[in-house]
C-alpha cells in the first residue's frame, strides 16, 4: 500500500508558519506539497483545486483562518473571503465558522483547526466500517470522483469504504470513472487505488450506464459536497446521471460523507449554489468560440439514493427525519 504524506497539515519547517499541502493539479505525474504561507496562498489553492475534496478544503479553509489570525488580518474578512473560494461544499464554511468562533471565545483558532483534522481521520475511519458492513457481500463497487486520501486526511469517504474492505481482507474491485471536467477519477481516485493495491479499472464517464446495465456491478457509492435537509446530495458533475442508472437497474446507490456536509438550512437540492467553471476547459482544441455550459456539480434527488454513510452509521430515507436526528 502507498504512503501518502497528509493531504493537509499545518507546517513550521522550512520557513515560516504555513499550511502544507499535496498539489493535486500536478498529480499523478508529480508528487509535491506546497507550503502556503498566505492567506491569498491558501484562497488560491482551493480556487485552482490545488488542494480539492470537500473535507480537506475544509481542514484547509480552518488552517488558513487560523494563518491569517496569526499573521494579524481581520478574522471575519479573512473568514468570508476563504469561503467565497468554493461555494458549493459547504465543508468550507462549517469549517471555517467553527474556527472563527473558536477565535470569538478566546480560544486557540490554530489547535480548534488541527482538532476538525484529527475529528476528520476519525469520522473517515467509522464510514468505513459502517460503508463496509453496509456493503458485505459486494465485491465489485463503481465511484465517481475522487474521495479517498487525497480528498481527506484519514481513509476517505466513499474510497474509505473500499480500504476499509481491503482492510478487512475482503475482495472488492472497484470501477473508476474518468470524472470530468479535469478527470479527477482518472487522475486521482485511479491512481490512488492503484498504487494502494486495489484492483481497479478506468472506465469512461460515458461508459458507466453500460457497466450498471450488463451486472457489472454490486453497488455505486459517491461522495456529497452538500447534502440538503431532504437528502438531495450536490456532488461532481455526472453523479445524477449514476444515480438515474442504477435505479433502473435496481442496483443500489449510496452517498458516504461527513455529517458536516448536511446543511439542515437549505430545505432542498433546489437551493444549492452550483459552481460553473471555466468554459476554456471545453473549448480546449475547438478554434471557433461557441456558447458553454460547464456545471462542476449537479443534485442528485434524495429518493435515488439508497442510504448515506456517515461517522453516525447509515442513514435511511425518510432523510428530513434522519439527517436531523443524526445531528442532534
Amino acid at each position: 500500500m502507498s504512503v501518502l504524506p497528509p493531504s493537509v497539515a499545518w507546517s513550521i519547517t522550512d520557513g515560516p508558519e504555513a499550511v502544507a499541502i499535496i498539489d493535486q493539479r500536478l498529480l499523478p505525474g508529480e508528487l509535491v506539497v506546497r507550503r502556503l504561507e498566505t492567506v491569498d496562498a491558501v484562497i488560491d489553492a482551493i480556487a485552482t483545486l490545488a488542494v480539492r475534496g470537500a473535507n480537506v478544503i475544509g481542514s484547509a479553509g480552518g488552517l488558513g483562518l487560523a494563518l491569517g489570525i496569526r499573521q494579524g488580518l481581520d478574522a471575519v474578512v479573512t473568514a468570508d473571503r476563504l469561503i467565497a473560494a468554493r461555494p458549493t461544499a459547504v465543508n468550507l464554511a462549517v469549517a471555517v465558522n467553527l474556527v472563527l468562533a473558536a477565535h470569538r471565545a478566546g480560544l486557540d483558532p490554530l489547535e480548534r483547526a488541527l482538532g476538525l483534522i484529527a475529528d476528520d481521520t476519525e469520522q473517515t475511519r467509522l464510514i468505513g466500517e459502517f460503508g463496509r458492513a453496509e456493503l458485505a457481500g459486494v465485491d465489485t463497487v463503481l465511484t465517481h470522483c475522487n474521495t479517498g486520501r487525497l480528498a481527506t486526511t484519514g481513509w476517505g469517504t466513499a474510497l474509505g469504504v473500499i480500504y476499509a474492505k481491503q482492510a478487512a481482507g475482503e475482495p472488492i474491485r472497484v470501477l473508476a470513472t474518468e470524472t470530468r471536467p479535469l478527470r479527477q477519477g482518472a487522475r486521482l481516485t485511479a491512481w490512488e487505488l492503484h498504487t494502494s493495491g486495489i484492483d481497479v479499472s478506468l472506465i469512461p464517464d460515458s461508459a458507466a450506464a453500460s457497466a450498471l446495465g450488463q451486472g457489472l456491478v454490486g453497488a455505486v457509492i459517491v461522495g456529497a459536497d452538500r447534502i440538503a435537509a431532504n437528502g438531495d446530495t450536490a456532488n461532481k458533475i455526472g453523479t445524477r446521471a449514476l444515480a438515474v442508472a442504477a435505479a433502473h437497474e435496481g442496483i443500489p446507490f449510496y452517498v458516504a460523507a461527513t455529517l458536516n456536509a448536511v446543511d439542515l438550512g437549505t430545505a432542498s437540492g433546489d437551493a444549492i449554489e452550483i459552481e460553473e467553471r471555466d468554459p476554456a476547459e471545453m473549448l480546449e482544441g475547438i478554434p471557433v468560440p461557441i456558447p458553454v455550459w460547464n456545471p462542476a456539480f449537479d443534485v442528485t434527488p434524495g429518493e435515488l439514493i439508497a442510504g448515506i454513510i456517515t461517522e453516525a452509521g447509515v442513514l435511511r430515507p425518510p432523510y428530513a427525519v434522519s439527517l436531523k436526528e443524526a445531528l442532534g
